[in-house]
């Protein structure tokens, strides 16, 4: 094997990160009434991100957010650092991207 095509060829177990990606977050804690979805509204404004964040039945919210892994980090950082006092706890999950997101909205 020549240098260059251990240079050239690409690795499989490597993270693209260039790649977008689907992050499913649940959070719970005293999630609602706090203003938890407009807060995280606003802070996906700050982020290339695009989603919806939504009031769940038992209590809890759902956040499905798209975009380049670093900044799906950076944008969930954000929100949990924001709104750390009402979270007792985080549940995410990553997926493929599905495209189908133009901008980040709040859905009832």
């Amino acid at each position: 094997m020549q240098v260059e095509d251990v240079m050239t060829t690409p690795h499989s177990d490597e993270p693209d990160f260039t790649r977008p990606e689907r992050r499913q977050v649940f959070y719970d804690g005293r999630v609602q009434g706090v203003g938890f979805r407009y807060t995280t509204r606003e802070i996906a404004g700050q982020h290339r991100v695009g989603g919806y964040v939504q009031n769940l039945s038992d209590g809890r919210v759902r956040l499905e957010v798209e975009g380049e892994p670093g900044e799906l980090d950076r944008f969930l950082a954000a929100v949990a650092e924001r709104l750390r006092r009402y979270i007792s706890h985080i549940d995410a999950r990553t997926k493929p991207a599905t495209g189908e997101f133009s901008q980040f909205e709040i859905r009832h």
